[in-house]
């Protein structure tokens, strides 16, 4: 396998699942994945909670659904994101950054112009279009065969401390990991996140999911196994939607941008460079 291609194959899934469980031992392979993440002074301060049970899976649905419905109806989502929101190519390809809105789900549609207005959020609401987007959410999240909530260690994560920072960049790492572990087994991933966008809601998982409470519960992703003709989708390296090198890498100061890597990857083997005694 080339050099990165897991990497530049790695998308979320915004669509459905196929029913299948996903089966024991691929369910170890991504726990193990994220346990051999870097973490400050090898603390590995993430735990995992692993999901199957329809009961519960259909419980955190509802709620996500619910909190969608909510954060569309009261406008704080699209206040909140706004600046995020791109409606068409041309300024995607000019901001390289963001989310497209070039598909948008059709309850959306005749409101594009107007979804950062009042008057828009309130013809919205009067065709029940946040109620609508709650309900595809909702069924997203109880088509997915697993869940995966993601945990710290509260000994190590402790806000307004240094430990929080590591911890929390240590999370990343082994959801990463496992994100990348995805792409190989066939699997999409998508972060469940509207029960965070409203107060109270991500409680009520907290509580379902039993957290101890030496723990926080830090996020709940679904997974399941993609479609055959989606799992090996087209690397497009000019992609608009995302920034080109020389916009994020600066050589040797904060001043000069990185030159001659816009233009792609470098292909054909890959010459490791020189080992490390001791590693």
């Amino acid at each position: 396998m080339e050099l990165l291609d897991a990497i530049r194959r790695r998308k979320t899934t915004n669509g459905l699942f196929l029913p299948d469980p996903v089966s024991e031992e691929h369910q170890r392979i991504l726990l193990e994945a994220a346990g051999r993440a870097p973490s400050q002074l090898n603390s590995q301060p993430w735990r995992f909670v692993v999901i199957e049970s329809r009961d519960t899976i259909e419980q955190i649905a509802r709620i996500s659904g619910e909190s969608m419905t909510e954060a569309m109806s009261n406008g704080t989502f699209f206040e909140r994101y706004k600046p995020y929101f791109r409606f068409s190519q041309a300024e995607m390809e000019e901001k390289r950054s963001g989310m497209l809105f070039d598909k948008l789900p059709a309850a959306l549609r005749p409101f594009t112009s107007q979804v950062f207005t009042k008057r828009g959020q309130t013809l919205m609401n009067t065709f029940g279009v946040p109620k609508t987007l709650g309900s595809e959410n909702r069924k997203l999240v109880a088509g997915s065969p697993l869940l995966i909530g993601v945990m710290l260690d509260r000994s190590e994560y402790r806000p307004g401390q240094l430990s929080s920072f590591y911890s929390v960049f240590s999370m990343g790492a082994a959801m990463e990991n496992i994100w990348l572990t995805t792409v190989e087994l066939g699997m999409g991933i998508q972060f469940i996140s509207f029960p965070m966008e409203v107060p109270g809601r991500w409680d009520e998982i907290v509580e379902l999911l039993r957290v101890p409470d030496d723990l926080e519960l830090m996020a709940v992703y679904r997974l399941g196994y993609l479609p055959p003709e989606q799992r090996r989708p087209a690397i497009d390296w000019s992609s608009s939607q995302r920034k080109l090198v020389s916009q994020y890498v600066f050589r040797e100061n904060g001043d000069t941008p990185q030159e001659g890597w816009d233009d792609g990857p470098t292909t054909g083997p890959v010459t490791p460079g020189p080992s490390a005694a001791g590693d």
